[in-house]
């Protein structure tokens, strides 16, 4: 299985877009998959039109009132969501200390499944480090301006700290979005983070979209949206990239 959070503090940049499609392309492809929303905002919910759902989800697991069994709802064949629930933001205020940090990776170590996808808050708290302690894999996607690169460092560090005081270590994946191939920035940051990050910038840039910012909003993924845009090709390629370890050199 492969456990895979989507990560950025900075917003904007498209993680929860990221989750939802890389999650239903893998789910296309015939693998088992489980999205888990782990930010508040509920975006990830809303994103897969589950927001009406009733609102138990990854809250009352992290609460210790609940378990996975209970809460997910088959959102997509091939797919599952663990929706975020309505008191996601009392875990931050309840949720202390080292144990509290791996509440979720003891659970998700349950799960028999290809791959579970976490969308994450745009924060360092207790939801992010339970997010990041449950995966072996981040993928933080970076949007295609020079702010988005001042961020990195930051991030980079935090999971150093988590490498170094909690002996975890996690592959990290860039993905580059909002990506305009035909606009000086876009191709300096991308030559950037390839420099940066050598082999760990995936080989597919996310090109804007007005489909990508448009289908959450009708609960529905890019591949139901307009699964012939750009958007659609994007992503499925993207999911390509991380099945195979495709990256920029």
């Amino acid at each position: 299985m492969r456990a895979i959070a989507v990560l950025n503090q900075k917003g904007g940049v498209g993680k929860t877009t990221t989750a939802i499609n890389l999650a239903h392309a893998m789910a296309f492809r015939g693998h088992k998959v489980t999205a888990i929303d782990m930010d508040p905002q509920n975006h990830l919910t809303a994103g897969f039109g589950e927001e009406t759902h009733p609102q138990s989800g990854i809250d009352e697991v992290l609460l210790g009132q609940s378990n996975f069994a209970d809460v997910r709802i088959n959102t997509r064949e091939n797919l599952k969501l663990l929706p975020a629930g309505t008191r996601l933001s009392e875990v931050e205020q309840s949720v202390r200390g080292v144990k509290g940090g791996h509440l979720l990776a003891t659970e998700v170590k349950k799960l028999r499944q290809d791959f579970v996808f976490i969308d994450c808050p745009p924060s360092s708290g207790i939801l992010s480090m339970n997010a990041i302690l449950a995966a072996k894999e981040i993928v933080v996607p970076v949007s295609s301006d020079y702010l988005a690169l001042h961020g990195m460092s930051r991030l980079m560090a935090i999971l150093k700290h988590v490498e170094q005081r909690l002996n975890h270590k996690v592959k990290v994946w860039v993905v580059l979005t909002r990506f305009h191939a035909r606009r000086r920035l876009s191709n300096e940051v991308r030559d950037k983070l390839v420099s940066y990050f050598a082999n760990r910038v995936l080989a597919t840039p996310i090109r804007e979209a007005v489909a990508l910012a448009e289908s959450p909003s009708h609960g529905q993924t890019i591949f139901e949206y307009q699964k012939r845009s750009n958007g659609a090709l994007d992503y499925g390629e993207l999911a390509e990239d991380l099945l195979n370890g495709r990256t920029l050199s």
